[in-house]
C-alpha cells in the first residue's frame, strides 16, 4: 500500500468468506438476498425428502433468516455472512456480522485511534492487537452463556475484531463479530476450529479505495 493512500480514508473494504458462504445486505438487497440463500437451500434438500413437506420447509427456512438478519440489523450491522452449504455434512451454526462505523472520541485530543484501543484492551478480558492490512485492530473472544432474559437464547462463542478506519474524521471505527453456538456436551475443540476459520477470514481483510 502507498504512503498516498495510508493518507486517504478507505472508501470501504474486502472481506472473502470461505466457499460456501453467501453475503446478506442489511441496508438494501436484503430480500433478493434471503430469497437466493433460501432457493439455494431447498434445493439442496436430500433426495426423497418429502415434496408435501417443501412448502412448510422454505417457509421455516424464510422464518429463520428473518430472525437472523433482524437480530444483526438491530445491532448496527451492515452486511451479514452466512454458511449456505454444509461442510462433510454438517450446517455450521455460524454467522458474522459487519457493522455501521461508529464514532468514538479520542482518549486526549493529541492521541489517536491506538490509544483508544489500549483503553479498551486494557478493560477487556482477552483482547490483544492484531494487525488487518497495515491497520491495527483489537481481537476479543469470550463465551457467552445462554440468558434469555437478556436475549440470549443460545450460549456462543463470541469473537470481534474493532478496526479504526484510517483517517477518518472524526475517528471511526468497524466491528466484525463471529458467533459460533454452543450446542450442550459439543466438543470445545470443534469451536476452536470455528474461530480458526474466523480469523482466516479476517486476514483477508483489505481496505478498498474509490
Amino acid at each position: 500500500m502507498s504512503s498516498a493512500e495510508h493518507r486517504r480514508t478507505p472508501t470501504g473494504f474486502n472481506l472473502v468468506p470461505p466457499p460456501g458462504w453467501d453475503a446478506i445486505p442489511l441496508d438494501t438487497g436484503t430480500q433478493e438476498a434471503m430469497d437466493r440463500i433460501v432457493r439455494k437451500a431447498i434445493s439442496q434438500l436430500p433426495v426423497g425428502f418429502p415434496k408435501d413437506d417443501i412448502p412448510k420447509a422454505r417457509l421455516k427456512l424464510t422464518q429463520e433468516m428473518k430472525k437472523v438478519v433482524r437480530r444483526a440489523g438491530a445491532k448496527g450491522g451492515m452486511t451479514l455472512y452466512l454458511p449456505t452449504e454444509r461442510l462433510h455434512g454438517v450446517a455450521l451454526p455460524v454467522s458474522i456480522v459487519a457493522s455501521e462505523p461508529i464514532e468514538i472520541p479520542r482518549v486526549r485530543p493529541e492521541s489517536g485511534p491506538e490509544a483508544v484501543l489500549l483503553a479498551l484492551a486494557s478493560e477487556t478480558p482477552g483482547a490483544e492487537v492484531r494487525e488487518l492490512d497495515e491497520t491495527a485492530a483489537l481481537r476479543s473472544e469470550r463465551d457467552v452463556p445462554a440468558d434469555p432474559a437478556q436475549g440470549v437464547d443460545v450460549a456462543h462463542r463470541q469473537v470481534e475484531y474493532f478496526v479504526p478506519i484510517p483517517a477518518s474524521t472524526p475517528d471511526q471505527y468497524l466491528t466484525f463479530s463471529f458467533s459460533a453456538l454452543i450446542a450442550p456436551g459439543s466438543d470445545p475443540a470443534f469451536h476452536d476450529t470455528l474461530v480458526e476459520l474466523f480469523d482466516a477470514v479476517m486476514s483477508t481483510f483489505r481496505w478498498s479505495y474509490a
